[in-house]
């Protein structure tokens, strides 16, 4: 299973790249409003950042298909051919998938809240389909189960597409998805860095620590033993 990063600002996202195996970023126009810049300067950063390889995720604005195929190919041409377009799935938006796809433009299609959205878009050659999991709860749903339900449509009609499972509030939901066989999931920094903090974990490394400290002296490690060993 792939994690992204569901973020555009630098620092933070810098943050998570130099800590944690993640595989890429996903932006949205949302997130990069909230930077307050040029998002278009924001998206070459950030592909700057994460070189190449690693998954970069782009959404469109446009309305109609005609734009948001055109919009598409600039991001592409900008940003890389191996760009993730997110298209999201409205009427304009298939049309838009399955002339992109035809193409050969990486498509991701967005904002989905039922699991024919996502069935639909993987016939239109999504590359990845993205539920929205914690809006679907805020909605009254259970945006666990809805992915679940993509992921079995995808997987009893073997279909090429994965699911990009996004929008999530605590950790407890990423591990469900992984557990579901997710293709990927994206959040935000602090949401990811909730997948290894945990309290218990770091009393019982300062416990350790302070035992071998009690017999080496404090601030010390085995590489200050190196060399220093009592003779006898």
């Amino acid at each position: 299973m792939l994690i992204l990063i569901d973020d555009a600002n630098l620092e933070d996202v810098t943050a998570i790249w130099s800590t944690l195996p993640v595989d890429g970023v996903t932006t949205n126009p949302t997130i990069l409003a909230r930077q307050h810049r040029d998002p278009l300067r924001t998206l070459r950063e950030l592909r700057e950042l994460l070189g190449a390889g690693p998954q970069l995720h782009a959404q469109v604005v446009g309305t109609e298909p005609d734009v948001m195929v055109n919009e598409a190919l600039v991001l592409r041409g900008e940003l890389g051919e191996d760009l993730f377009v997110k298209i999201p799935v409205t009427e304009a938006g298939y049309v838009a998938m399955r002339r992109l796809s035809a193409q050969g433009v990486n498509v991701t299609a967005t904002a989905i809240h039922a699991p024919m959205q996502a069935f639909l878009a993987a016939k239109a050659g999504a590359r990845y389909v993205a539920p929205y999991i914690n809006r679907l709860d805020n909605l009254g749903a259970d945006g666990v189960r809805v992915a679940a339900e993509i992921q079995t449509l995808l997987d009893v009609h073997r279909m090429d597409t994965q699911l990009l499972a996004a929008s999530f509030k605590n950790s407890q939901q990423i591990t469900e998805l992984a557990k579901l066989g997710a293709g990927a999931v994206t959040a935000a920094p602090a949401v990811l860095r909730n997948l290894f903090r945990n309290a218990t974990t770091d009393a019982a490394v300062a416990e350790q620590r302070a035992d071998l400290e009690s017999v080496i002296g404090a601030g010390h490690t085995f590489a200050d033993l190196v060399g220093s060993e009592e003779t006898s």
